[in-house]
């Protein structure tokens, strides 16, 4: 099946961008050096659902060199860059994705990906490893396995193997050390606030800002949130998440009194209706909502889009919704991750790891197809150490090692 995009003219400046990233990701192309003397995907056929920007792109790239036939789709309508895109079909990759694609699309992008019968699956979000299990259960034997990117992807497969439904192994790739605490928390709290500020152009300073949720990517959001000068409230539905905020120098309440008080508001949760029809009529006039978790239900699009009495296009890339009260509500990015709607996604730096994880638990998932016993697993510690040491080594540290003395007396008893 040929590609489907928007404009393969467009590739020139995609090339471009997909060389920046390869300057500034010296794991992935270490890695792609060695897949492509090891060939460790060779005969496998690689789909993804992923943002499509240049740093994914790269890992596309990384994946092919290892031998693969790679299939790309999108995991977000407006986090696909059309430059990129081309970039990646005259590099004989087949994509089937453009920037503000229709929902209907959408899923018939994700069809067409898994029409190939993909042997390994890379998500972002959960929606292929859904797709297969609810539409095309015939695929499901060939399928080695596949790798899972976000939160929000992982509470989706948990509930899948707790009912006994999900069918072929994968990795929680966002549980794995040098993902979460740096992508989740560094690359979420940068890139949101790139986001925000090339779509507002306003200042930070002075303002209070409404940080739903206090997982990892909510404290990095909070803490570049501080470092512009924000007053930070977090809300919260757990209360050990909600002391470690008080302690972080934060304010904790629910939503509905932080609504009345927010200037910007940035949901980070992976669940629906955060701030919903009650939060809304208690806000600001001119409040700024977005959404940094995964998909555009945890700010209630389809009650402001059912409700607002006007709507205007402010700026690019935000909507002004006026409610019966008279106020106006600025959402960003539609209520998609505003990061990638908005913005450039993840430094390059940080998706170098994240992205190396990925590429090696996919590996390992071939080198080990057949003996898993679980269907939902953690990437490996030797990887996630591999990954450590390399990524410290290219950052030019280094670290003490134990002497065996050293060992012996942390692993005996000594009775």
């Amino acid at each position: 099946m040929a590609s489907e995009i928007r404009d393969i003219n467009l590739a020139e400046g995609g090339l471009r961008k997909i060389e920046w990233v390869r300057r500034n990701c010296p794991l992935l192309t270490m890695l792609k050096e060695e897949f492509s003397q090891t060939k460790p995907f060779a005969g496998q056929k690689i789909a993804l659902s992923i943002h499509l920007e240049a740093k994914t792109a790269y890992l596309c790239e990384v994946l092919q060199a290892g031998g693969a036939e790679v299939y790309a789709t999108g995991s977000n309508p407006l986090s696909t860059q059309d430059d990129v895109v081309a970039a990646l079909v005259t590099e004989g990759i087949e994509v089937h994705a453009w920037h503000a694609i229709s929902d209907e699309d959408y899923m018939r992008c994700i069809d067409d990906v898994l029409a190939v019968g993909p042997t390994l699956i890379i998500d972002d979000g959960g929606d292929l490893v859904n797709r297969v299990h609810t539409k095309y259960p015939e695929l499901i034997d060939a399928i080695i396995g596949g790798c899972e990117e976000t939160t929000t992807g992982i509470i989706r497969l948990e509930a899948m193997n707790r009912e006994g439904k999900l069918r072929f192994p994968m990795v929680r790739v966002n549980n794995a050390q040098m993902k979460h605490f740096f992508d989740n928390r560094y690359g979420t709290g940068q890139s949101v606030w790139n986001g925000i500020n090339r779509a507002t152009n306003l200042v930070v300073a002075g303002k209070i800002a409404v940080v739903a949720g206090y997982g990892w990517c909510g404290k990095g959001v909070a803490m570049r949130a501080k470092g512009l000068g924000a007053r930070v409230i977090v809300t919260e539905i757990d209360p050990v998440k909600a002391i470690e905020a008080i302690m972080d120098g934060f304010d904790v309440m629910p939503m509905a009194e932080a609504a009345k008080l927010g200037d910007f508001f940035v949901t980070v949760t992976g669940c629906e209706k955060v701030i919903d029809e009650e939060d809304f009529l208690n806000m600001k006039d001119g409040a700024i909502c977005c959404n940094a978790g995964h998909f555009d239900c945890e700010v209630d699009m389809a009650w402001l889009r059912a409700n607002a009495v006007e709507t205007a296009d402010m700026r690019e890339n935000i909507v002004g919704y006026k409610l019966t009260n008279g106020n106006w509500i600025y959402v960003l990015g539609e209520g998609r991750l505003v990061n990638l709607a908005c913005g450039d996604g993840h430094p390059a730096e940080i998706m170098d790891m994240s992205f190396a994880i990925q590429a090696l638990s996919a590996k390992y998932l071939v080198e080990h197809q057949g003996t898993f016993d679980e269907m939902l697993m953690d990437v490996p510690d030797e990887v996630d150490y591999d990954v450590a040491h390399k990524k410290l080594a290219f950052m030019g540290k280094a670290i003490d090692v134990l002497t065996p003395e050293q060992e012996k007396y942390l692993n005996e008893s000594g009775i």
